[in-house]
């Protein structure tokens, strides 16, 4: 009987370590499922989107069923400034087909999170990205099942349906040339 408690620590000690190891988690909608509407405000960055800094809307509802990478991060880790530069060159290269991004910040404090999206917008030195902060702040829309222990998340749609999605527990564990590429599968 003493060695249930000792396999459960085994156990429990193999799946933290996996998360910390750089393998993706499960994390947002999954590929299939619905891209769900939820509302956030914009907080910098995209200055010509025609949304002005402040205003709370539906991203999601304002892209529509264009193609979208819609990213959720708990980091300002240089792979995720990689990744929203390379998003950024990415709306330009595909304007004819009309890609958007947005990216949510997602933490305790929204004062923080609108502090920390401002710098980030100027810091990744990107002209076609907003940064937002979604009213359910603390983990994202609930309807989108962000997991809490995922620092980033990436889901890719077309016609509001999730056709990709990435999610690591260590944003240095991000594989960001594996998200651009994934690109093409929205872009069909």
């Amino acid at each position: 009987m003493k060695c249930f408690p000792v396999l459960s620590l085994v156990i429990t000690l193999a799946f933290a370590s996996s998360l910390t190891a750089g393998e993706q988690i499960k994390s947002g909608p999954q590929v299939g499922a619905d891209l769900g509407a939820f509302n956030v405000t914009k907080i910098a960055g995209a200055e010509s989107d025609g949304v002005d800094v402040g205003k709370n809307l539906c991203y999601r509802c304002r892209n529509g069923g264009r193609p979208q990478v819609v990213v959720f991060t708990r980091s300002t880790d240089p792979k995720v400034v990689e990744l929203v530069q390379k998003l950024d060159a990415a709306i330009v290269e595909h304007e004819g087909e009309k890609l958007r991004t947005f990216v949510n910040l997602l933490g305790d404090d929204q004062d923080d999170l609108a502090a920390t999206a401002k710098a980030f917008a100027a810091g990744s030195k990107t002209s076609n990205v907003p940064f937002v902060v979604p009213n359910e702040f603390e983990n994202g829309p609930d309807n989108y099942g962000i997991n809490a222990k995922a620092a980033v998340t990436v889901v890719l749609a077309n016609g509001l349906g999730v056709k990709a999605n990435h999610a690591v527990a260590n944003a240095k564990d991000l594989d960001v040339d594996a998200v651009i590429n994934d690109i093409n599968k929205i872009l069909q």
